[in-house]
C-alpha cells in the first residue's frame, strides 16, 4: 500500500486552513505545509494539528509549490490550496487508489463556493485539476498567478469521480480585490513573455468574455452570483489588457 504526502502552501490562512487539513487526515499520511511567514494564527493551527510546518519565503505560486514538493517524505503527493477540501466522495476515491495506484497522475473536479453558494456554470465548473500525482513525473509550470501540474511525456492520468470543493470569496469585495490584484501579476507575467495590448483588445476581450461565461457557459443559471461573476471575470478581462497596455508606454500598475 503507499504512503501519500499532502502539500499546501500559506500565508494568513486562519480562517481555511483548519477545514483543509480536517478533510484530508484520515486519507494522507503526511501533511506539509509551506508558510510564507503568516501574521496570523495559521502557524498555530497547523502545529495543533501536528503538520510538517516550513517556512519559506514566497517568490510565486509556482516556486513556493515546486518548493513544498522537495519537502515531502512520500512520492505520491496530493496538492491542495488552503481555501480547498475533499469531499467525503473524493476523500473515499483517494483512499481506496492507496492499495492500487496504478498511474501516474489523477485528476478531478473543483467545485467553487461563492459566499455561501455553489457555483456549477459561468465556466467555473467543471473546473478540472490534476492534484494528486507521483512527484517524480510532475512538477509545477504554468504562467503566476495561474500554476498547473505539468507531467512528463510518458505519463499516465485518470480521473477520479468526487469533487475538491474551493472556498473562493467570502464576499464581492473579496473577489474585487482578488482580481485587481492578480491581473497585475498576470499582466506582468505576460508583458514578459511577449504579449500586447492594444485599445481593440481593452474594448473587445472583456465584452466576449462575458458573453462567453454568462450566456455559452450559461452563467444566468448561477442567478445573481452568476451575473456578478461573469461580471467580474470581464472586469478581470479588462484590467489584465489595461494593464498590458500601461506597461507598453512605460507606466505603473502597481
Amino acid at each position: 500500500m503507499i504512503k501519500i504526502s499532502a502539500a499546501i502552501i500559506t500565508f494568513n490562512e486562519e480562517h481555511n486552513i483548519e477545514r483543509c487539513i480536517k478533510s484530508i487526515m484520515d486519507v494522507v499520511d503526511e501533511i506539509v505545509v509551506i508558510d510564507s511567514f503568516s501574521t496570523d494564527k495559521t502557524k498555530e493551527i497547523c502545529l495543533k494539528y501536528k503538520t510538517k510546518f516550513i517556512e519559506n519565503p514566497f517568490a510565486g505560486h509556482i516556486q513556493q509549490k515546486n518548493f513544498a514538493l522537495t519537502q515531502t517524505s512520500h512520492d505520491i503527493v496530493l496538492s491542495l490550496d488552503a481555501d480547498e477540501a475533499l469531499d467525503e466522495k473524493l476523500s473515499a476515491q483517494i483512499i481506496a487508489l492507496k492499495s492500487n495506484f496504478n498511474k501516474d497522475g489523477y485528476f478531478f473536479n473543483r467545485l467553487t463556493n461563492y459566499n455561501g453558494q455553489w457555483i456549477y456554470r459561468c465556466g467555473w465548473y467543471p473546473d478540472k485539476k490534476l492534484r494528486l500525482f507521483n512527484k517524480k513525473k510532475a512538477t509545477w509550470s504554468g504562467v503566476n498567478p495561474h500554476d498547473i501540474i505539468e507531467m512528463a511525456p510518458d505519463s499516465s492520468s485518470q480521473y477520479l469521480p468526487g469533487n475538491l470543493l474551493h472556498y473562493s470569496y467570502d464576499s464581492i469585495t473579496d473577489h474585487i480585490s482578488q482580481t485587481n490584484k492578480f491581473t497585475t501579476i498576470a499582466a506582468k507575467e505576460a508583458y514578459s513573455r511577449g504579449v500586447r495590448s492594444s485599445v481593440f483588445k481593452i474594448v473587445t476581450r472583456p465584452i466576449l468574455k462575458f458573453i462567453k461565461d454568462y450566456f455559452l457557459k450559461r452563467g444566468f443559471l448561477d442567478g445573481r452570483y452568476g451575473f456578478i461573476i461573469c461580471c467580474i471575470n470581464s472586469l478581470s478581462a479588462l484590467l489584465k489588457f489595461s494593464k498590458i497596455y500601461d506597461l507598453q508606454t512605460q507606466r505603473r500598475i502597481d
